[in-house]
């Protein structure tokens, strides 16, 4: 895991109770970190951090609600919810229109795998 300041780095930070896979590593809450110049998705972050996209509700990117497989390139900032997001919240914030969209791509990649 490289923590950094160049100029290829997110902003990362992680909400609730996905801050418990960061103790377990001891790693921070809120840091930057080392991307490639062509970005990556917020999942492959996820990934990477050993959060599983599982336990993530959604995203926040550049303080917009995004979809977990969008790209996030350097300069951007990118936070991380967990699921149990309270109803209302959700909806509002536009969590659940994205959920809806995250489950047509992980279909359409298991849709790929089998043929």
């Amino acid at each position: 895991m490289t923590f950094t300041q160049s100029s290829y780095t997110v902003s990362v930070r992680i909400f609730g109770f996905l801050q418990t896979c960061m103790d377990s590593q001891g790693f921070p809450y809120a840091f930057e970190k080392e991307i490639a110049r062509e970005g990556m998705t917020a999942y492959d972050i996820a990934c990477e951090l050993r959060i599983s996209p599982e336990e993530i509700d959604g995203i926040f990117l550049n303080g917009c609600v995004k979809n977990i497989y969008d790209l996030v390139f350097p300069g951007d900032r990118v936070a991380f919810f967990p699921k149990g997001t309270p109803g209302p919240y959700r909806v509002f914030l536009g969590m659940d229109r994205e959920n809806v969209e995250r489950a047509r791509r992980e279909k359409e990649k298991a849709n790929k795998r089998h043929r």
